[in-house]
Order: structure tokens, then sequence, then C-alpha cells
């Protein structure tokens, strides 16, 4: 009996995976909590708690629209995703002020929560998952502010894909419908800085590395897959590269890579995974291991150029369905990307000839889906520039275990650290100018079971330090932009019997925070808090009743604005919702 409360909470803390690979007819039928609460009369919107976008509150109407995609995602798994094409609207060409995605989606019935991506010619645009949706249907709606990809936006007859692999039968009955449009505004139209600014390309949740200065990039190459199962890689384990092969212009003066990232199946909770040895130990039949470290990489030629800890984004199914409605965890609705600023490494690519960049996922098992967009700036009053790498400092990644258990009770512990320094300058019909980027990242993670195995607690902090210095001949510094962040992450969960066999009591507890400060041209800081509580009775992994509550805060700030929000939902409603008045100072 002590062992099934053990593999409970090692199962039961996830929704089946997000992105399938089965067929319709011999699915399994994986742990699902369908939720208690009664059916409205009404559909439920959904919310993922951000601030406004810049169009929000200077330019809310659009100069033109343009419609992206409308799509019924079905019974579409192991299917091709689907494609229609893109051509930009004629009647207000660029250059555009703001360019503003808006992703709507709707379903109805008994499903999953699902993996979604969306691509425009090989380029990924938004990474998203969706909520579980009930018998009276739920909506939502995600806004992404995508001016940075306008030289994509510009060209003509592209490919528009999106993948969202569902199931639908007697059982899953939910059909996603989606639709999403693109909204263009002028040059001049959106002019105010800060939260409302031209610099700030997309900060919703501060874990992009950096916020850069400057236009868009010049032209965007996709780091992706082929497409017939979506454009981004799958990354099954540690040993699994995946890489595509670049040939740079040889005018570009700046090269940053943008990393789309996601995990699911085995690894959806990497971060509360035991190592092998405490599951091989205790014969407990789970592939739900490897420890509690991953860290994202990327290469260029097989050599280490940039790395990331991952942010934990919790999908709607995730420890408890009932903390995220309609509140859904932080990046839920519209997952991180993060920013790596590649210009050193020009000195190394700039030849003519093809250099592979590569992506893999350090201790990762199955599987992670991954991608990246290339952004690339060119002289356009140059056929080539010149370029040297001068400066490339990566010692090895410095991490620590600590492991300590009996039977199903124990401790297990992982300090991780990485400092990297990279220098390169690139001399271009603007200067002769040195691009210095450094990096240095700490996590601790804990993971206890107590009680015959039957309380779990996972304690996760990661500390992130960047910095971009951009000099020019003399050594005066052009630009440079620094950010510190912070991410602490703790979740309990206690599993008590119930009254018959196979009925479970859980309570569980989770606390999320990212805290982010930004320094450089313009200085900003970012609070994003949820704290959740709640139980549920549990009859073969189906939930039986229960009760939830989430508290969210919310505070940016900056020179120029501010903005602040705090949100509470309780037993799937939403019980207040009220902005806070704020200084915007520095």
């Amino acid at each position: 009996m002590h062992y099934t409360f053990a593999l409970f909470l090692l199962f039961t803390a996830t929704s089946p995976p997000l992105s399938l690979s089965f067929s319709s007819a011999s699915a399994p039928a994986p742990d699902r909590f369908f939720k208690p609460f009664p059916s409205r009369s009404a559909p439920q919107e959904f919310i993922e708690i951000t601030h406004p976008l810049p169009s929000d509150y200077v330019a809310p109407f659009p100069t033109c629209t343009r419609a992206l995609l409308s799509h019924s995602f079905a019974d579409t798994i192991n299917k091709p995703p689907f494609t229609t094409r893109y051509s930009p609207p004629s009647d207000c060409p660029g250059p555009w002020a703001r360019v503003i995605l808006e992703f709507h989606a709707r379903c109805k019935g008994e499903q999953y929560a699902r993996i979604a991506g969306l691509w425009l010619g090989g380029c990924e645009l938004l990474r998203t998952s969706t909520a579980e949706p009930s018998q009276s249907g739920i909506f939502w709606t995600v806004r992404k502010d995508v001016t940075r990809y306008s030289s994509l936006l510009a060209r003509s007859k592209l490919k528009v894909t999106m993948m969202l692999e569902n199931v639908v039968n007697d059982v899953y009955t939910g059909i996603y419908h989606v639709n999403c449009t693109l909204f263009f505004y002028n040059a001049g139209a959106v002019m105010v800085p800060s939260i409302v600014s031209p610099h700030d390309f997309n900060s919703k949740l501060g874990p992009q590395s950096f916020k850069y200065f400057g236009t868009p990039a010049d032209l965007i190459i996709p780091i992706a897959d082929d497409g017939e199962k979506g454009h981004w890689f799958r990354i099954e384990s540690a040993s699994d590269l995946k890489f595509k092969k670049v040939k740079f212009p040889l005018n570009a003066y700046r090269v940053v890579l943008e990393l789309y990232v996601s995990f699911h199946g085995n690894d959806e909770f990497w971060y509360s995974n035991p190592p092998d040895s405490y599951i091989e130990s205790n014969n407990l039949p789970t592939d739900r291991g490897n420890g509690n470290f991953r860290e994202v990489f990327v290469t260029i030629d097989r050599n280490f150029a940039a790395s990331e800890f991952p942010l934990p984004v919790i999908y709607t199914g995730g420890i408890n369905p009932l903390f995220w409605e309609p509140i859904v965890a932080i990046g839920a609705f519209n997952l991180p990307t993060y920013d790596m600023d590649l210009t050193p490494f020009l000195g190394r690519v700039l030849d003519g000839k093809k250099h592979e960049i590569g992506i893999g996922v350090n201790d990762a098992i199955s599987y992670w889906l991954v991608n990246a967009n290339l952004h690339i700036w060119l002289d356009d009053k140059a056929a080539r520039v010149w370029a040297r790498s001068s400066v490339y400092h990566y010692p090895k990644l410095s991490i620590d275990r600590g492991e300590s258990f009996k039977l199903l009770d124990g401790r297990f512990e992982i300090k991780a650290k990485r400092k990297t320094k990279f220098a390169g300058w690139v001399k271009s019909s603007l200067g002769n100018l040195t691009t210095d980027v450094s990096r240095h990242y700490g996590l601790k993670s804990i993971i206890k079971f107590k009680n015959n195995g039957t309380y779990k607690l996972v304690h996760q902090k990661a500390k992130v330090t960047g910095r971009v210095q951009v000099r020019n001949e003399v050594l005066n510094l052009t630009a440079h932009v620094s950010v510190r962040r912070r991410c602490p992450l703790d979740v309990a969960t206690a599993t008590l019997t119930g009254s018959r066999k196979d009925r479970y009591l859980q309570h569980m507890n989770l606390s999320h925070l990212i805290r982010e400060t930004s320094t450089g041209e313009f200085r900003s800081s970012l609070a994003n808090h949820q704290v959740s509580t709640g139980w549920m009775k549990v009859k073969d992994h189906s939930e039986r009743s229960g009760k939830a509550n989430t508290t969210q805060s919310f505070s940016y700030r900056d020179a120029f604005a501010c903005y602040n929000r705090y949100v509470l939902a309780s037993n799937g409603k939403l019980v207040s919702d009220k902005p806070k008045p704020c200084v915007a100072s520095f």
C-alpha cells in the first residue's frame, strides 16, 4: 500500500503528454482529473496574468489587420500540421511601429491540455498550451508583440504552420477552435517608451535573456525541423543533439538566437524527478527520473556557444488542475523564449561556408520540443564585414549531486553553476564594434520524500545574471544591458488514505515567483508571484471532489510607467481582479 502512495505522487501530478505519439484507436487512458465543479450555463474565460501590450495604451485601433488562420483541431493525432498561406496586407505596407499577434481559442467537452506551435516560414511566432475545457465551454485569448519578426512579416507567399495534436473519440470530445489574427500599426503610431516601449519587443514574463535596442533584424532564419510533424525538434535524451546548417550572409554584423523550448512526457516535471537510484532501489515502475537538473544549450559547429536554465512552466493539468481555473500558471499560454547573443562568434562563421547550429538539453529524458529563430542584422552599405572572435571562456559545468534515502524516504540535492564569457569584434560601416557577452547562473534544487513516500517537497532556486556590452574602437560604451533574474519554486504534495482502497486524498501547496531587474538604456523591474493551495479526493486517478485557491500578484515598473495587478481565484471562479496604484520611478 505504501508503495502505491509513492507511485501516486510520481504519477498523478500531471496531465497526459501534451504532444502525443499514439493512434487514437489505441490511445491509452492516462491519468486525468475530472473537475468536480458544476457545469456553467455560459462559457468561461481563462486568463494568464501579464501587463498590457503597447497598442492597448496608445493605439487601440490598428492601421490594418490580417487573418492568419482559422482552424478546428479535432482528431489530429499522427496527422500533418495545419498549413495555409500568408502575404502581408496591401493596404498598410511596412515598416510598422508595432505588429500584434492575437491567438483566440475555444473548446467544449472533455479534453486534456495540449501543446501547440505556430510558425511562419518555418520561424516560430508562438509556443502555447491549451486550457482544459468543461461541458459548458471555455475560451481564452493570447496577445503577443511580434514586431521583432517584421522582416519576416513583410515577405509574401510564406507558409503558415500550426501543430496541435489532439484526440477526439467517445471519451475525449473537446475540439479546439483556433483563430489567429495580426494587427499592424503604422510607423509613428506607437512611439511611447516603457511598457509601451518600442525597444521592448516582448517582456511578458521577463525570462528573455536581454532586451535589445534598435530596429528588428533584417533576416530571420529558422533553426528547425522540416515541418512534417511541426517545425520543432524532438529531444529524447541528453545525447540527442538537433541541428541545422546555416550559411551566414557575409555582411552580417549582429546575430541573436531566439530559443523556444517546452518539456513533456517523462520530463514534464523534470524539476521534481528523483534520481534513477531511488526509482531502481524501490522497484518503482516509472521512467520519470534522471534527477532534477536540466540545461538547454546551443552549439556552433559542435562547440558550446550559449546555454539557458529553462523556466518551469506548469500546464493546466499539472500539479493540481483546480489551481489553474480560470487563472493559468505563469507562462502557460505564452511560453517564454530566450535570447542568446551570438555576435561574438561571427568571426568563426563569416567565411561563405555552411555552419552547424545545434540545440540540446543536458540530462534530458523523453521528451523536449525545441527550435530557434536566428535574427541577423545586415550592413546595407557593405557587401561584407570583417570579424574575429577574441574571447572564448567556457569552463566546465560545475554540478554537485547529493542523495540520501532509505526505502521511500530521502533527500536529493543538486547544486549547479556555470559562468561564461565571449567577446568578438565586427568591422562594418558602423565602425569597429566589440561585443562582450557574459552570463552566470546558479541553481539549487532539493527534493524530499517523507512519511514512507507519501509526502513530497520540491524546492528550487535559480539565479541568472546576464550582460551584453558593445564598445567602439576607442573603448567607449555604445550599448549595454544587464539582466538579473530570480526564480524560486516550491511544491508540496501530501497523499493520505481514503475511505476505500482505490481512493486517496491529496493536499497540494505551490509557490512560484519570477523576479527580474534590467539595467541599461532603460531600467525596469518585474515581479510575478503565484501562490496556490488546495486538496482533492481521487478515485482511480479521477478527481471526485476538491477545492483550490490561487492568488497572483504582478508588478512591472520602469522610469516611465508602472503596472500592478492582484487577482484571486477560488474553486474555479475569479473572485477578485484589482489593479493597484503605483509610481513609475527609479
